[in-house]
């Protein structure tokens, strides 16, 4: 027998910690550090719905918001769909995520939770939250990608961090990205690297929720479609 899938997401987590150099103004959080009942919800969830060797697809995000994997230590999933659709509780912290109101909904469209994960596994190049001080001494969320220097220093910390990923024992036929500008940095990484045979570009559930909320049914049909094609859910 060999190790179950979600014993090694854990210990992947468990062992997270970015010690590289980061431009002023930006400032990584680890949750797993930050806050105990992190491992704790994260250790439920993998537990939950990863217990086996099942090889996996990836879904590819850009890196965890403060409100969803940078509290629950699940990508794309925050305090209130981790209670009230995996049945895990956490109560040293409350979060609404919009990425994770959608990812949630097409999961449940897709046959529910149970079946999604045991077919798919979502994290990102880079698996810990990034923060940047904005203009009014405020930080808020960022993405890999907003600065090139920022790009730079974190991108070696990235590609050994997918490449990890994959060890996990995850297909690398085909991935699916999500957000375009992430994809064109991923291809990138694919090309020096040579990861993945295939990039599958799915629109950021963000940019869905915030710019195209009223055409969701229409995003959520796609991402089915490609998480499923020619067969029927």
């Amino acid at each position: 027998m060999g190790k179950k899938f979600g014993n090694k997401v854990i210990e992947f987590n468990k062992g997270l910690i970015y010690t590289g150099s980061l431009p002023p103004g930006f400032q990584v959080l680890n949750p797993y550090l930050d806050n105990p009942e992190t491992i704790k919800v994260m250790r439920e969830f993998y537990k939950k719905y990863y217990a086996d060797e099942n090889r996996r697809k990836f879904i590819i995000g850009i890196n965890p918001s403060r409100h969803g994997a940078g509290i629950t230590g699940v990508p794309f999933t925050d305090t209130k769909r981790l209670h009230s659709i995996c049945g895990i509780e956490m109560v040293t912290a409350y979060t609404h995520e919009v990425s994770s109101v959608f990812v949630y909904e097409m999961i449940e469209q897709f046959g529910g939770a149970e079946m999604f994960f045991n077919d798919f596994y979502i994290n990102s190049p880079f698996p810990l939250a990034i923060i940047r001080q904005g203009k009014n001494g405020k930080w808020v969320n960022a993405n890999y990608y907003d600065d090139l220097q920022l790009y730079e220093s974190v991108k070696l910390f990235m590609m050994e961090s997918l490449r990890e990923h994959i060890s996990l024992g995850l297909d690398t036929d085909e991935v699916y990205v999500l957000g375009k500008k992430n994809a064109r940095f991923i291809a990138m990484m694919n090309e020096e690297a040579n990861l993945f045979k295939s990039i599958i570009v799915l629109e950021h559930p963000r940019f869905i929720q915030q710019y195209k909320f009223k055409d969701k049914q229409l995003y959520i049909d796609k991402y089915l479609q490609a998480f499923n094609p020619g067969g029927q859910l």
